[in-house]
């Protein structure tokens, strides 16, 4: 990889008809990809996937990635050429190539935002401006002040300096008038230069000189020693940490001998020890040996070879395993399989907060053959297991969305568990793609397989499977002989009072938890809202306080004493008094997590009592540490938000408490009863899972909610042909695909103008397919107005391509217009 090199200018390249041509991705969200010619010198070198240097204007400098070479000279323009070339071995691979052409077309962005997304950021070289010395300028220093005169002079020793120097060199951070001086001067020029920022990490280690590895030396030097006690200390701490760990770190010789650099220093002047720099990974090394323990039941058994024989004639394959049915062993022997065959294995988890338990039961069965990648790892991370996929290093990536971009160079196999979920969809910014249906196009280019598990599948995936699109295996009972949990659905108009008022439970389900903790069980209380309590409204007049930026309402969070809104971050203080007629009496309505581990702590002051949600679990091992304590009964009851949903294995667990099931079941969305049943559906699911009886307490008003008697009988199934009914009537995938265009302005008229122009302009062609414009619920996010459309097209794929292009060459025509220049156009292509 090119390390830090100052450039020549683009003159210094000779001028003559170039015969190679360059498409180059570079960062940004261009409409096409640019051009470049490739000098003659070059030409030898460079290859699709390696990064290059180029620049877009007069001065920008990016690395690029090359797509395509070809011959023939683009017209309409006279290319420039590339700058350098910044790699000897290709980034990406051909497959990734064709994985970014897809993403861009299929939902509607440019690959430079793909690729935005895809590359570490440390691979995405940054430019940093360089003052360089102009070697042609002939003028005098005379009418230079002493500032301008020193930079000057230091330009003229050191052709060139970055700005940080210049700021050191006149100790002051105001030095912008002084480089323009000497710029007009032509003294100097400004140059953008590309810094290189993946640095390896280093680590010190010390050796023993070799002739005291001869043991009759080493006596000699112990049973001799005079003077210098922390250092005979320190060399002892040596040898003992030589002995039982086998290589001796700098900083653990330090910390063991209790001695400083300076006693270390000592030794080393006499030749006894020495110092070895080394490049060291800063992924966590396990052992190498591969070891698969793990028994399957006669019904697990079935089902590993159900999905191998699926794979003779599918590319994809739904496992549907009801909740602790043994699904992750299955996948387990899988990897193995594919390992033997010396295949890399994507297992693909729709949340952080699921990676950290899984990877522990991974590493124990594949060591070091495993990785894990996701967003809290940092920079230099993240181009270290970028490397070792590609070079096939690592056989099996764990990870979330976002691992689904690495470059694996021979895919066997792609597992999606939990593969409804809606976090694997990405939101902003683009690319807006889902992980799943795009893990199945990049399998494709493998000749891999996909493996879709869950025990509440999408509508679309198991209407697939009806299709004999996707192949269908089905684990209907849970390992070991355990039971599904029973089902209580308890009315929520019926709570509990207290001194302190009424409190979020009810009779039933606090019984429940007094009888659970008695037998030492652990409870799971599940609320879809993070905070302590929604809104505060004016007892008087009923005033809300709202978000300044978003018209929203703003949270009450107790921990902080803030208010908080949860679209933009803005936090406000407590209001005390009424904006609209000056009370100053508020009461909170509804509750979050916050709220109920509150009155948790207070019913049962003698319970451990934890929070899992966004508020209370972050950093990169928050996760790790909190399902640890739980998993080890440090903690009596979880209270949490969609976090302690999601696949997590908790062998404790009698019951699971959903506090307001009403938050869930009356969403305005057409997924509502799906996404209720699944979000119930799988919380129930952490009870009961080792050989015990759990118990799942649904607090609910309309008991009489067609959704609420699905989940109390595990019927999917049913809920399955509710629902598709329902999608069918009403024209909803998975009959017809959904692309949604939000049109955003800081001018309400202005976004409610730019989506009618754009309405009218894709009438002609999809006016049968179109919904709105019209005002989403929430209507102003971070100062932003939305208007939207919503497409309902056929599942016709030349009715589908059509549409794509007229909403591009739409967006192309609103935006030449002055007036809606500076609307923000967002497509979002199969929204959630």
């Amino acid at each position: 990889m090119a390390k830090n090199v100052t450039f020549t200018a683009l003159s210094a390249f000779p001028i003559k008809e170039a015969t190679m041509f360059a498409e180059v991705i570079i960062p940004l969200a261009l409409p096409k990809n640019y051009t470049w010619s490739v000098p003659s010198e070059m030409q030898d070198r460079i290859q699709p996937g390696i990064r290059v240097e180029v620049i877009l204007g007069k001065h920008k400098k990016y690395a690029g990635i090359v797509k395509r070479l070809f011959k023939e000279a683009p017209t309409g323009f006279s290319p420039k050429p590339l700058m350098n070339i910044l790699d000897t071995d290709p980034l990406i691979n051909p497959q990734q190539i064709a994985l970014w052409d897809w993403i861009a077309k299929y939902y509607l962005c440019s690959e430079g935002e793909v690729m935005q997304a895809a590359v570490p950021a440390n691979l995405k070289l940054s430019s940093e401006s360089v003052l360089i010395w102009n070697e042609e300028q002939d003028e005098s220093y005379s009418d230079l002040n002493d500032e301008e005169f020193i930079i000057a002079e230091a330009l003229e020793l050191k052709k060139e300096l970055r700005l940080s120097e210049v700021q050191q060199l006149l100790d002051s951070s105001k030095i912008y008038p002084i480089i323009k001086k000497l710029i007009d001067r032509r003294i100097c020029y400004v140059w953008e230069e590309l810094i290189e920022k993946y640095q390896e990490k280093k680590q010190t280690y010390i050796l023993l000189h070799p002739k005291y590895a001869i043991e009759e030396n080493l006596a000699a030097l112990l049973n001799n020693w005079g003077k210098a006690p922390k250092q005979m200390e320190l060399l002892l701490s040596y040898l003992y940490l030589l002995k039982t760990e086998g290589e001796v770190i700098q900083s653990e010789l330090l910390k063991k001998s209790n001695a400083s650099v300076t006693q270390l220093k000592g030794l080393i002047d006499k030749g006894i020890l020495s110092v070895q720099k080394r490049s060291v990974s800063r992924i966590a090394a396990y052992t190498q040996e591969i070891n698969i323990n793990i028994q399957l039941s006669t019904t697990q058994t079935r089902a590993f070879s159900q999905v191998q024989e699926a794979f003779e004639s599918k590319q994809v394959c739904l496992l549907h395993g009801v909740t602790a049915s043994g699904k992750t062993q299955i996948y387990i022997q899988l990897i193995e399989e594919y390992i033997k065959q010396n295949k890399q294995v994507l297992y693909l988890l729709p949340e952080i907060a699921l990676t950290s338990q899984i990877i522990r039961r991974l590493q124990l069965h594949f060591g070091n053959k495993i990785g894990i990648y996701h967003s809290k790892f940092n920079a230099n991370e993240r181009v270290e297991i970028w490397n070792k996929i590609k070079t096939g290093e690592l056989k099996a990536v764990l990870g979330a969305r976002s691992s689904l971009l690495l470059p694996f160079c021979d895919l066997g196999l792609i597992i999606a568990d939990e593969e409804h979920d809606a976090s694997y969809k990405q939101q902003d910014p683009a690319p807006r793609y889902h992980a799943r249906d795009t893990a199945i196009y990049y399998a494709g280019l493998f000749h891999a397989k996909v493996l879709l598990g869950s025990a509440t599948p999408s509508i679309e995936t198991y209407y697939n499977c009806q299709q004999q699109k996707y192949a269908l295996v089905t684990l209907s009972e849970r390992y070991g002989a355990a039971e599904l949990p029973k089902m209580e659905l308890a009315d929520f108009k019926n709570r509990v009072e207290t001194p302190n008022g009424i409190t979020v439970f009810t009779e039933s389900l606090l019984s429940c938890m007094e009888k659970t903790l008695q037998e030492n069980k652990q409870i799971i209380l599940f609320q879809n809202r993070r905070g302590y309590s929604p809104y505060l409204l004016c007892e008087t007049c009923g005033w809300i306080p709202h978000c300044e930026h978003c018209d929203v309402t703003l949270t009450y969070h107790k921990s902080k004493h803030k208010l908080s809104c949860h679209y933009c971050g803005s936090t406000y203080p407590v209001v005390s008094t009424c904006a609209a007629c000056g009370s100053h009496h508020f009461i909170q309505k509804n509750f979050g997590t916050e709220k109920i581990e509150e009155q948790v702590l207070e019913i049962f002051p003698d319970a451990k009592v934890a929070r899992m949600d966004y508020d209370s679990v972050k950093g990169k091992n928050a996760h790790d540490s909190l399902i640890k304590q739980f998993e080890q009964q440090r903690i009596d009851i979880l209270v949490g938000t969609q976090m302690v949903v999601k696949g997590l294995d908790f062998e404790h667990v009698n019951l699971v408490g959903i506090v307001d099931a009403d938050g869930i079941l009356n969403f305005t969305d057409f997924r509502v009863n799906e996404r209720a049943f699944q979000l119930m559906e799988q919380v129930s699911g952490r009870a009961g899972r080792k050989n015990a009886d759990g118990k799942v307490i649904i607090q609910v008003s309309n008991l009489k909610h067609p959704v609420l008697q699905f989940v109390k009988d595990h019927d999917y199934y049913q809920l399955y042909k509710f629902e598709i009914d329902n999608r069918k009537q009403f024209n909803y995938p998975p009959f017809t695909r959904l692309i949604r265009i939000n049109f955003k302005h800081k001018e309400k008229h202005i976004a409610e103008e730019a989506s009618n122009v754009f309405s009218n302009g894709i009438k002609s062609l999809l006016g049968n397919y179109m919904m709105g414009p019209s005002q989403p619920v929430v209507d102003r996010i971070r100062n932003q107005y939305i208007w939207e459309i919503l497409l309902k097209i056929p599942k016709d794929n030349r009715v589908i391509h059509q549409s794509k292009i007229a909403i591009q060459q739409q967006s192309i025509i609103l935006q030449t217009n002055k007036r809606y220049r500076s609307v923000h156009i967002i497509t979002d292509v199969d929204p959630n």
